[in-house]
């Protein structure tokens, strides 16, 4: 079984998490069960999905695992733009979550590349 916690893309996606987290605490309250719980609930998607792939024997279901989590990053993404568009994050705030995404999408690609190869991936 991989340390999923000694993966930076976890790591990354981690913080990801708490941050969306944070800044979800003030959208208003007719979006808790809307776009508040979905956004947190795809980004929670990205972490747990790496760290349940590292948990599978073979790299063919590791790299599906993390192609779940690219998808989840997808979604986070669309998500981070329309709390941008609804004006529940500043502009600022869209693009800090935004440069996150972006490089939580490059490592996992990269990933998913190495492990669909075959290397030796120091998880």
């Amino acid at each position: 079984m991989q340390n999923y916690k000694s993966l930076k893309v976890w790591q990354d996606a981690y913080q990801l998490t708490l941050h969306v987290y944070q800044k979800s605490k003030s959208f208003p309250k007719e979006e808790i069960y809307g776009l508040t719980s979905q956004i947190r609930r795809a980004c929670i998607s990205i972490p747990n999905n790496i760290a349940e792939g590292c948990g599978r024997n073979t790299n063919l279901d590791f790299a599906h695992f993390l192609q779940i989590s690219l998808g989840s990053t997808n979604e986070v993404d669309y998500l981070n733009l329309l709390a941008k568009d609804l004006g529940y994050l500043s502009f600022e705030e869209y693009l800090e979550l935004d440069e996150q995404l972006n490089k939580i999408r490059a490592k996992l690609i990269n990933l998913i590349q190495q492990v669909r190869k075959n290397k030796n991936v120091e998880r």
